[in-house]
């Protein structure tokens, strides 16, 4: 069966699903039966978007297909084509188009015209004869042999493309062959002791008749499970850097594809621990200031607008709560409000609340204020909360106030998967975590309902007899129970929450057979690409990441390995953003980095835990280095500096403001539980030593280090300049190592920076210089430590030049502005035009107390000779802007206003 893909692009909406038929060749329809080039053809499309144009020449006529509804074609434009493109010449002299008008929606081109690309321009073929386009048929095209690389149907109708959804292109009988197309299915990592498995793809006209798996290069033996077979696995005898090639032949016709592999070395350490967030205290200047807007504007309220029960957008807070625990007593009651996920928001501000609340207001009368809301809030919710958890644990007020027509009679069903039973249950256990660490263990309501809520999946789903296989379609519950686990294992021992940590493997070994958004394509371990919606990618890659350090599972860490690196180094952001927005709401093809990015919030936030759970894994500094980047850039920004609007999406070139909601306000708990979480973020450890990954004034207790607890102290005025003192108090002195992360600003393959910047400028111990031997990353110093001694360093800040891989189409001929960790872009607010380029005055540093509540601008000059002034990207659109409405995000003339007042972009003009 094929369903044309459902991508939002922008001027179109989905609005129903139609159109019965049957397999090419067999279609009573079709003209006439004969090879069909169109297999071995590329397609493409005049509109914006062609990744769902993948089906066109797949060689059946569609058996579902998407009616479509055109939006905002005021100026559309009125030139249209579809095109077909070769690696090889054909011979064709008939082509076969199949019409469809989306129940009239879409009318059908009265004319067309078939040109062929005759190696210098496109030419209408000659004697076209054509059978007059009728919806649901297709129409036979014949015309004069040709020969070409590129063949095109075009056409002065509206969205031609669209009527389109079949194209057969016959073969002329006797004419050469054309060579089949090999995909060996991308690039990825495989630990030493491990096998990658090996999915090769080959279209063909008719069909291969040979397949032949080889090693072209590599310091070691290749060893193939079968290879011969299109599917199995390629084994190494040693570390390096591989490449592998497929062969494949149809009728002597050959072609080949190659994937590199990279052999990395067993681990040899055990995982880092996690250091969980308690009450500490911030002294930065940044940090104090976003730390303050998130405590005393954005969470109280998010708590205000959960609190609500007139929500038009985003509805369904506390009162679905409510509801279902009347439910659940047996008395009357409403019906579920808003999305079936819609409980996730109210987790989410549970948690950020509490964590919250071990924020040091150091004598600041408005936080103290706000921290009292919350205190009383979280009074009234939990046993609100509670009261909706049903008596054997289970947790979801979509489920218990679902309609009574059964369409929802089992939970955990294949049916409803789109029912985020996992997503919500997993933020609720997270809430109990650092609820619990806030109470310091002495209220352990929460945490009780979240080992019960556990337990009954635990009782529930798993691989025993009475249990069932099962995976949720929004993967959250995988990272939730692994780290909740650790938590129960750390705090009550004897693997009391092994249990869990099992359950997370599961859900996460059940994923194959479904689809790529969201990531159920295939089994994860054989998972290399990162693809489909970024949320449920990341939240699925944190999980796994989880699994790989917990377990020591050979396969899940290659997977995750290979998905981090084609994620880092082929799909990332120069902001540390994820998230092109090509497929719903998730990743493009390699090097696809348009900079009106999709990049929401919370694929941020997931790509923090997912950097995070590496650096546990790999001991490696530069997953600090990317998690600080995002942090930084990516998340940081995501709120104005009031704390009064966010940005669910976060495009790298931007016109419009902040919104103060959202009709899926799932973002809107999850920026300031991630954010102020600092401890965990700042600080890992190990059974000899501390790991410092983040440079924020604080002071911050690290426990049982050496069978001691050490507070950390911190000052600094990072990330404005490079300055950072240490200071190390163990209750007991004793001997053990701090591992300090050097930065190292190259995060990704996929951007130059200029100058180079690494390394330290000086480092002290005690007062004294010394030169730490480096570490994965970090400088290491190892002695017995007593409370007041003091590492001190600097760490380069220069202005750098960035420019991407030239295979980013978007940033051919641009460059990007860095400080430190952050990412400068320049606004209108400044200078009016944007799109001059840049002039030859070097850039200099200014600091302004006086702007965006004091930053380090960058200035320059433009080639005009106009002044250029650049701010940190977490700063844009704070000035003389009125935030969007929910209406006004579609509303061009809005967006228009938007445009000419604070247009602001990242890449500039070189």
């Amino acid at each position: 069966m094929k369903i044309s893909n459902y991508f939002y692009f922008g001027i179109l909406t989905i609005i129903g699903v139609l159109l019965p038929s049957t397999a090419f060749g067999q279609d009573a329809n079709l003209p006439k039966p004969g090879n069909n080039l169109a297999k071995v053809a590329s397609a493409s499309t005049s509109l914006h978007y062609d990744r769902w144009m993948q089906g066109i020449n797949d060689g059946e006529t569609p058996t579902d297909s998407i009616r479509w509804r055109p939006r905002n074609l005021e100026n559309p434009p009125t030139d249209q084509w579809t095109e077909y493109e070769w690696a090889a010449p054909v011979t064709t002299k008939e082509v076969a188009l199949f019409f469809w008008d989306y129940y009239g929606v879409i009318p059908l081109p009265e004319t067309f015209t078939l040109t062929y690309w005759n190696g210098d321009d496109f030419v209408p073929v000659k004697n076209q004869s054509t059978t007059a386009p009728s919806n649901g048929m297709y129409s036979l095209v014949t015309f004069d042999e040709i020969q070409t690389t590129k063949l095109r149907v075009e056409t002065k109708a509206l969205l031609l493309p669209l009527n389109i959804t079949e194209w057969v292109v016959y073969q002329t009988p006797g004419s050469p062959n054309h060579p089949p197309i090999v995909t060996t299915n991308g690039d990825r990592d495989v630990m030493l002791n491990g096998k990658t498995y090996l999915s090769g793809e080959v279209k063909a006209v008719t069909k291969a008749d040979q397949y032949q798996w080889q090693k072209v290069s590599g310091p070691g033996e290749v060893s193939f499970s079968d290879a011969n077979s299109l599917e199995g696995s390629a084994t190494f005898s040693t570390v390096g850097d591989y490449v592998l090639q497929l062969d494949a032949s149809e009728k002597g016709v050959h072609s080949s594809s190659t994937l590199k592999v990279k052999v990395h070395p067993p681990l040899k350490k055990e995982r880092l621990d996690v250091v969980y967030t308690k009450r500490y205290k911030i002294d930065n200047p940044l940090w104090n200031d976003r730390a303050k807007a998130l405590i005393t504007s954005w969470i109280p309220y998010c708590i205000d607008q959960c609190n609500r029960t007139d929500l038009e957008r985003g509805a369904g807070g506390l009162d679905n709560f409510i509801e279902a625990a009347k439910a659940l007593r047996g008395e009357p009651h409403g019906k579920h409000l808003g999305y079936v996920f819609s409980n996730a928001w109210v987790h989410q501000t549970v948690e950020a609340m509490s964590i919250a609340l071990m924020v040091d207001p150091q004598g600041d009368k408005e936080i103290i204020a706000a921290q009292a809301k919350m205190r009383e809030t979280l009074e009234d919710w939990i046993p609100k909360i509670l009261a909706a958890q049903e008596p054997d644990g289970y947790l979801q007020t979509a489920y218990t106030l679902r309609d009574s027509d059964g369409d929802w009679e089992d939970r955990w069903s294949e049916n409803h998967r789109s029912t985020h039973e996992g997503y919500v249950a997993g933020y609720f256990i997270e809430s109990a975590i650092n609820h619990y660490t806030l109470t310091e263990g002495k209220d352990t309501r929460l945490y009780d309902a979240a080992k019960k809520l556990a337990d009954c999946w635990v009782r529930n789903i798993g691989p025993e007899p009475g249990k069932q296989a099962w995976y949720d379609g929004h993967q959250e519950m995988e990272q939730a129970l692994v780290r909740f686990g650790r938590f129960v294992n750390d705090m009550e021992g004897n693997g009391r929450g092994d249990d869990y940590i099992d359950l997370a493997k599961f859900l996460l070994d059940n994923r194959g057979g479904g689809s790529e958004y969201d990531q159920s394509h295939v089994p994860v371990q054989q998972q290399y690409e990162a693809v489909g919606h970024a949320v449920r990618a990341t939240y699925n890659y944190s999980g796994m990441a989880d699994v790989a350090a917990e377990t020591g599972d050979v396969d899940y860490q290659s997977a995750v390995m290979s998905l981090w690196n084609n994620m880092v180094n082929k799909k990332y952001y120069v902001t540390g953003g994820i998230g092109s927005g090509e497929t719903s709401e998730g990743f493009g093809p390699n090097y696809s980095l348009r900079n009106n990015a999709y990049a929401e919030s919370c694929s941020s936030a997931g790509l923090i835990f997912f950097q995070y759970k590496m650096n546990l894994a790999y001991h490696d500094a530069k997953y600090a280095d990317l998690y600080e980047e995002t942090m930084y850039n990516a998340l940081l920004g995501s709120l104005d500096l009031p704390g009064e609007n966010f940005y669910y999406t976060n495009p790298l070139d931007s016109f419009r403001g902040r919104n103060a909601w959202h009709g899926c306000p799932c973002c809107v708990g999850n920026i300031p539980r991630t954010l102020l979480m600092i401890p965990t973020w700042t600080y890992v450890k190990s059974n000899d030593g501390i790991y410092v990954n983040l440079f924020i004034g604080s002071t911050i207790k690290v426990e049982k280090v050496a069978g001691t607890d050490v507070e950390m102290v911190q000052k600094t005025n990072y990330p404005w300049d490079g300055k950072v003192a240490i200071t190390v108090n163990p209750e007991e002195s004793k001997e053990f190592s701090v591992y300090v992360r050097i930065p190292n600003r190259k995060t990704s393959e996929l951007y130059t920076l200029s100058p180079a910047i690494n390394g330290f400028e000086s480092f002290k111990v005690n007062g004294k210089s010394i030169t730490p031997k480096m570490e994965e990353g970090y400088a290491v110093v190892t002695r017995k430590w007593k409370k007041g001694d003091k590492i001190e360093f600097e760490l380069p800040m220069k202005i750098q030049v960035i420019t991407a891989d030239d295979q980013i189409e978007a940033d051919r001929g641009k460059i990007a502005l860095r400080y430190g960790p952050l990412i400068y872009n320049v606004e209108q607010a400044d200078q009016k035009d944007l799109d001059k380029s840049l002039g030859s005055k070097d850039f200099e540093l200014e600091w302004r107390d006086d702007l965006l509540h004091g930053v380090m601008v960058i200035k320059g000059e433009w080639a005009d000779g106009t002044p250029l002034l650049a701010i940190p990207n977490y700063a844009r659109h704070n000035r003389d802007e009125t935030p969007l409405s929910e209406s006004d995000r579609t509303n061009e003339d809005a967006q228009e206003y938007a445009r000419e007042n604070n247009n602001s972009k990242v890449w500039i003009n070189d």
